[in-house]
């Protein structure tokens, strides 16, 4: 199962997200969500959101973060995925956006907020691009429209394990277990789960059920307990993290 963190863009400032990203990488991350910071959080917790706003009030322009990801691309050999608001793909120019993204080393594109048919056209345009497309399923999304999301996903599927916002929690939900298999049914695009997975019993709650386990929340506590200590400091400890789970698991 793969193991996939979630890092903030710019948090707590570039130099430390350019220092973090090869040591995910390194440390046993399979993949790893970079997350762009957003004003307006869609499902972000509070962890999340305090790092995109710490991001935002240093004036962080979409520009900076595609720099660092070219800056540091070469260096991290795991693929690299997008988490990105589509009103920012829109207002940046969705042409623009893709071709500038690929460009820049990323590898997918997660769309969090484009449900179908509004993103039939955009995931057409994303692959075209040669990027891998992901787009989110909740547990109270119907099979119908299950269906049609997952037809649209070529990276993975990205299930929400509870609806709600991201976040720690001491237990994953009791019918996870069904909704992936069904899911599973559905596709043969690796399935993967976010929100919530914060220690090794989530990992390990998940093996055999899904694909990939996405790690956000409680990798961004690390970071921001570390942030004092400059880039180095925060990569160590997000690193160190990413160990844990990997040797746990």
């Amino acid at each position: 199962m793969a193991l996939m963190p979630f890092v903030p863009a710019g948090y707590p400032d570039l130099a430390a997200t350019a220092a973090v990203l090869p040591a995910l990488a390194d440390a046993g991350a399979d993949l790893i969500e970079v997350g762009i910071p957003f004003s307006d959080p869609i499902a972000d917790g509070p962890t999340i959101q305090e790092a995109f706003s710490v991001a935002l009030a240093a004036k962080l322009k979409v520009a900076d973060i595609l720099a660092t990801i070219a800056q540091v691309r070469s260096g991290v050999s795991v693929p690299l995925v997008a988490m990105v608001s589509y009103s920012i793909v829109f207002r940046h120019g969705t042409d623009r956006f893709i071709a500038e993204a690929r460009e820049a080393g990323f590898d997918g594109l997660i769309l969090p907020d484009l449900p179908p048919p509004e993103a039939d056209a955009v995931c057409v345009q994303v692959r075209q691009a040669g990027l891998d497309t992901v787009l989110l399923v909740a547990p109270t999304t119907s099979p119908s429209r299950r269906q049609q999301i997952v037809n649209l996903c070529s990276g993975f599927v990205y299930y929400l394990s509870i609806s709600g916002i991201t976040g720690e929690r001491d237990a994953l939900p009791a019918d996870l277990a069904d909704n992936l298999r069904q899911l599973r049914q559905m596709t043969q695009v690796p399935v993967c789960v976010g929100f919530g997975i914060s220690k090794p019993a989530h990992l390990a709650q998940l093996a055999g059920l899904a694909d990939g386990a996405i790690v956000g929340s409680a990798l961004v506590r690390r970071m921001k307990d570390a942030a004092a200590g400059g880039p180095v400091a925060v990569a160590r400890a997000a690193a160190d993290f990413c160990k844990s789970l990997v040797l746990d698991h």
